[in-house]
C-alpha cells in the first residue's frame, strides 16, 4: 500500500513542478483556470499526501492531478508551442528518407 501512496505523492509533486514552470499567460491562452488556482490545488494535494492519512482526500487529490496531466498540461503545451512537430524520422536537418 505504501507504494501506491508514494506513487500518488510523486505524481502530485511532478504536476506541481510542471504547473509552476508554465507561464501565466499560457493558462489564459489555453482557456484554463489561472496558474495560482492550479498551484494551490496541487500544493494542497502534495500536503495532503504528506501529512494527512485520509484515503478519501488523497484520492480527491489524485483526481485533480490526473485532470492536470490529461487536460491542462496538453493545452498548455499546445499554446506554448511545446508540442512535437514532424515525424519520428525527422533529423536535425529535415526528414531522413534512407538516402533516396
Amino acid at each position: 500500500m505504501w507504494l501506491i501512496y508514494t506513487a500518488m505523492l510523486v505524481l502530485a509533486v511532478v504536476a506541481l513542478v510542471m504547473a509552476a514552470l508554465a507561464r501565466e499567460d499560457a493558462y489564459r491562452a489555453a482557456d484554463k483556470q489561472n496558474k495560482m488556482f492550479w498551484m494551490i490545488i496541487l500544493g494542497v494535494t502534495v500536503a495532503v499526501n504528506l501529512f494527512v492519512p485520509f484515503l478519501f482526500l488523497q484520492i480527491a487529490g489524485l483526481i485533480a492531478t490526473i485532470v492536470f496531466f490529461v487536460d491542462v498540461r496538453p493545452a498548455l503545451r499546445q499554446v506554448s508551442g511545446g508540442g512535437r512537430k514532424g515525424s519520428s524520422s525527422d533529423g536535425p536537418y529535415g526528414p531522413y528518407n534512407g538516402g533516396r
